[in-house]
């Protein structure tokens, strides 16, 4: 299984991960020329953004290590982006997410999440 095939069936399964603990999935892959957001989902009286990163290892540090300062200002200003077109950006509190999934040897998922795991 190639990676761009393995990272969607990791978005698919933190996806399902979020709707099984209450979250409401708004948008899958937001993407503008500045970026792109995994999902956007809300719960409460909270929009969150969320950054997926699936690996089969941590052999190169974990998936969550990959979401660096740079790549966190992309999803920001991504972020912003969305909010200015749906007129939210004084109307709501915003969160930014990472989920860890993990593909296990045998089949599955481990999924690990990180609320408010950057901040603006």
């Amino acid at each position: 299984m190639n990676n761009k095939v393995l990272g969607g069936q990791g978005e698919q399964a933190a996806a399902d991960y979020l709707q099984q603990h209450g979250y409401r999935i708004c948008v899958r892959n937001f993407r503008v020329p500045v970026g792109e957001i995994d999902i956007i989902a809300s719960r409460q009286d909270t929009l969150v953004f969320v950054e997926v990163k699936t690996r089969r290892s941590v052999r190169y540090g974990t998936p969550a290590q990959a979401v660096n300062y740079a790549k966190q200002q992309k999803i920001v200003q991504t972020a912003r982006w969305f909010l200015r077109q749906r007129h939210l950006e004084d109307r709501c509190c915003c969160r930014f997410d990472v989920i860890e999934v993990y593909a296990q040897p045998q089949g599955g998922w481990t999924i690990h999440h990180l609320p408010g795991a950057f901040e603006v």
